[in-house]
C-alpha cells in the first residue's frame, strides 16, 4: 500500500512540474478571490475541508492550496451527452461565489458548450484544436449517458452531426484521465431505465480507459471539485471502490452518517409524509428512503454550500449514486424490504450478496429488531 510520505513526495513533484507549465488565465487565484471578497484564511481553511473530505493527513493541506493556485494549468474538455445539464447546475449556479465554483473556473476550461460563447463552427474548431494542443494532457469531464442504438444516432451534437458516441471516443483517445459527473454519465441514468429505447450506457462502457464515476442525480460540487483537485494535485485517479467511484466520497452508506439513523435505531419512523413522525424528524425508511443501499457523502458535505440535502429537507434518499438506481429503487416512497444488494461493508472491492431483514448485515440487527418492536408497540 502506498504510505502517505510517498503520495506527498508524487505530489510535490507534480506541483513542480505544473509550475513549469504557462498559465492560461490572465489572472491568479488570488485576484479572483479577491474581487470577490474571499480571504486568504478562507482559502487556507477551504484547503484544510477539502484535505480532510479526501481523507488525506492535514499536511497534504499546502498541497492541496498550491495545486488550487495552479488549476489553470490543467486543461479540462468538458463534454455533454444525454443529460439534463443539473450536473452543471450544481456547481456553477450560486448567486454567492464560493471556494468550490471559484476553482472550477480557475481550472483552464477548454470547452463546455453551457458556459463558453462560442456556437457552431467556431465550438467545433474549439473542441478540436482543444483534443489536438493537449493531447495527452487534457482531463476531459462527461455529462450525460451515452446513446449507442442504432449506432449513436439518437444524440448528435454540433453543426457536423457526430454522434455523442462518437464525440465521447474521440475525445478519450487523448485524456490523462476520464470523469464521468453524475449518474447519467457513469451508469446511463434514467435515459438507460427499462425499457431503454437509445441504447444509453455509461461513458465507460464505450472507451476502453478507467473512468472516474461521479454518481449522483447530481453528485455534490464538493465531489467534483475534489476530484479535480485529486487529478490536479497528484496526475492520477483516486482509490477507487468497484464502481469505480472515488472511496473517499462513496465509501459510505448513506444511511451510515445521516442525522436520522439515531431515529431508525431507536424504531422511530415516519408512517406518512405530514404525520406528526415527519414534524419531529423520525426516520424515512418506511416512505421509502434508500439510504441503507446508497453510497454517497450527501449528509455530511450536502448541497447549496452545505445548506441542505433530501433527507434532510424531508424526502428519503431515492438511491440516485447507485448503478441502475431508476429501476432497481423504485418506487421511490416505498421501502425496498427485502431486496437482495451489494455490500461495501465488509470490502470495497467484493460484492457481498445481504438480504435485508434476513440477515439484517446491510443496516444492522438491533436496527431492524427495533423496527419491529415500535411496531409491535403501535
Amino acid at each position: 500500500m502506498e504510505t502517505h510520505e510517498a503520495l506527498y513526495q508524487q505530489g510535490l513533484a507534480r506541483i513542480e512540474q505544473l509550475r513549469q507549465l504557462e498559465p492560461r488565465s490572465g489572472e491568479t487565484l488570488q485576484q479572483k478571490m479577491e474581487q470577490n471578497g474571499i480571504s486568504r484564511r478562507d482559502f487556507m481553511k477551504w484547503s484544510a475541508a477539502v484535505t480532510a473530505m479526501l481523507t488525506l493527513p492535514l499536511p497534504f493541506s499546502t498541497l492541496v492550496a498550491e495545486a488550487a493556485e495552479l488549476a489553470d494549468r490543467v486543461p479540462l474538455v468538458w463534454l455533454h451527452l444525454a443529460e439534463c445539464t443539473g450536473c452543471s447546475e450544481s456547481l456553477i449556479r450560486t448567486d454567492t461565489p464560493n471556494l468550490d465554483t471559484l476553482i472550477f473556473k480557475h481550472v483552464s476550461l477548454e470547452y463546455h458548450e453551457t458556459l463558453m460563447a462560442a456556437a457552431g463552427w467556431q465550438a467545433e474548431e474549439n473542441l478540436e484544436h482543444a483534443l489536438e494542443a493537449y493531447k495527452g494532457n487534457y482531463l476531459l469531464a462527461v455529462e450525460g449517458a451515452v446513446p449507442t442504438a442504432n449506432n449513436g444516432a439518437y444524440l448528435t451534437v454540433g453543426c457536423k452531426g457526430h454522434t455523442g458516441l462518437h464525440i465521447v471516443q474521440e475525445a478519450a483517445k487523448g485524456a490523462a484521465a476520464i470523469i464521468s459527473v453524475g449518474t447519467c454519465a457513469a451508469f446511463g441514468g434514467v435515459q438507460a431505465a427499462a425499457p431503454n429505447p437509445t441504447g444509453a450506457k455509461g461513458v465507460y462502457e464505450v472507451v476502453d480507459k478507467t473512468v472516474i464515476n461521479l454518481g449522483g442525480c447530481p453528485p455534490s460540487e464538493k465531489n467534483i471539485v475534489g476530484t479535480l483537485m485529486y487529478f490536479i494535485m497528484f496526475g492520477k485517479l483516486p482509490a477507487l471502490d468497484m464502481f469505480n467511484r472515488p472511496k473517499w466520497a462513496y465509501g459510505a452508506r448513506v444511511h451510515d452518517n445521516c442525522e436520522r439513523r439515531g431515529r431508525f435505531d431507536a424504531g422511530e419512523f415516519v408512517e406518512e409524509f405530514g404525520d406528526q413522525g415527519a414534524k419531529d424528524g423520525y426516520c424515512l425508511y418506511k416512505v421509502g428512503c434508500k439510504g441503507p443501499y446508497t453510497y454517497n457523502n450527501c449528509p455530511t458535505e450536502r448541497f447549496n454550500h452545505h445548506t441542505s440535502w433530501p433527507v434532510l429537507a424531508g424526502h428519503g434518499c431515492i438511491g440516485c449514486s447507485e448503478p441502475n438506481f431508476w429501476d432497481d429503487m423504485a418506487d421511490f416512497e416505498k421501502p425496498l424490504g427485502r431486496q437482495l444488494l451489494h455490500s461495501l461493508d465488509a470490502t470495497s472491492d467484493t460484492i457481498g450478496a445481504v438480504i435485508l431483514g434476513a440477515t439484517a448485515v446491510g443496516i444492522g440487527a438491533h436496527a431492524v429488531a427495533s423496527l419491529f418492536a415500535k411496531s409491535e408497540e403501535e
